[in-house]
């Protein structure tokens, strides 16, 4: 079978055509692509730590961290290094081959950049893959990040161009898209994606993909979130997302970038099992693990483990990492945790 073309000239009308598809001949599109680049039955696992949360001075309008709301969320200041590098220890322990870390910044500043650095570097020497997202960055920080051995960085989009002021005001598009061009100037990989169910249109989802993949060169990893409604923020009124509405999201993105891995990401917690079976399904191969993401609720490890068992899915490995005997241990503790739970069932029962 002939590879899906990489394409970076999409246009708003073909897209569409994508998005109003039969929903059965969508999915079997997108999983027809997806083999031809990836294991179907792998998916990659990432870790998310927040290390430094609250008082952003941007209005993003679905963040609790935002100082501009409410939210009763605890702030805390940087994180000190080594507790950083012993929660990259716990995260490679249950699986997880990216360590992502978070900072509530507009963009990190001369003072807390060395931190940064020393954190990369020690997730680096434990052999996992390495992301930040610490905001809006310079050139010559991008160029830093990369020298001290990150792999990713994290910028999202958010939304459409259109949309995008309705729901932030204190970071323009054109700031985010020169981010993203700094990071792939300075050699780094690219986490970029978006959020659904801020009250935008289809079209505007299909405008974040095209801005996606119209980049010079697709993201590595796409994120696509299910919007976390937090009470204090503007958004926690906002309706929920159609899931299957969610699902076409994640199989038009998989068509649009066919190399790219596309992670289920926010909003998990309010899935079934079946909708999350079917976000493999239609492409998705990428998520995060661990209760939290930043500061929002995640499926627990277990839970989590019990799903891939259940769908023959398996943690993928690093492929600049081959320690056979931690992915024999991480399989043995998923099957360990599914016997226990099966028993605990059973006695339930």
């Amino acid at each position: 079978m002939s590879l899906s073309a990489i394409r970076h000239n999409w246009a708003l009308p073909e897209v569409m055509e994508l998005f109003q598809l039969p929903f059965n001949d969508l999915i079997f599109k997108a999983q027809t692509i997806h083999r031809q680049y990836f294991n179907t039955n792998e998916v990659q696992i990432s870790t998310l730590l927040s290390i430094k949360t609250g008082s952003c001075p941007e209005d993003c309008k679905y963040c609790p961290q935002s100082v501009h709301y409410n939210t009763g969320l605890d702030k805390e200041k940087l994180l000190e290094v080594q507790k950083v590098i012993a929660k990259a220890k716990a995260a490679k322990a249950i699986g997880s081959t990216r360590f992502c870390m978070g900072a509530a910044w507009k963009h990190p500043t001369a003072k807390d950049m060395p931190y940064v650095l020393e954190m990369i570097k020690g997730v680096k020497a434990l052999g996992m893959e390495t992301c930040v997202t610490l905001g809006r960055l310079s050139q010559d920080q991008a160029h830093a990040l990369a020298d001290a051995g990150l792999d990713y960085y994290n910028h999202n989009l958010d939304t459409s161009p259109e949309f995008y002021s309705h729901i932030i005001t204190t970071h323009t598009y054109g700031e985010r898209l020169q981010t993203l061009a700094y990071v792939r100037e300075a050699g780094l990989k690219i986490c970029s994606g978006g959020i659904l169910g801020m009250g935008e249109s289809v079209i505007d989802r299909a405008k974040l993909l095209i801005q996606l993949a119209n980049l010079s060169e697709h993201p590595e990893s796409v994120p696509i979130n299910n919007l976390v409604k937090v009470k204090g923020t503007p958004l926690e009124n906002e309706s929920d997302i159609e899931p299957f509405d969610f699902i076409r999201m994640l199989a038009v993105a998989r068509i649009m970038m066919p190399k790219s891995y596309v992670r289920l990401s926010a909003g998990r917690q309010q899935m079934n099992e079946q909708t999350q079976a079917l976000a493999f399904l239609a492409g998705a191969n990428s998520i995060f693990c661990g209760d939290k993401l930043l500061t929002t609720a995640n499926p627990q490890i277990e839970k989590d483990q019990a799903l891939l068992i259940k769908l023959g899915i398996r943690p993928k490995q690093r492929q600049d990492y081959s320690d056979e005997v931690h992915q024999a241990a991480i399989e043995q503790a998923i099957i360990e945790q599914h016997q226990t739970n099966m028993l605990n069932d059973t006695t339930k029962a």
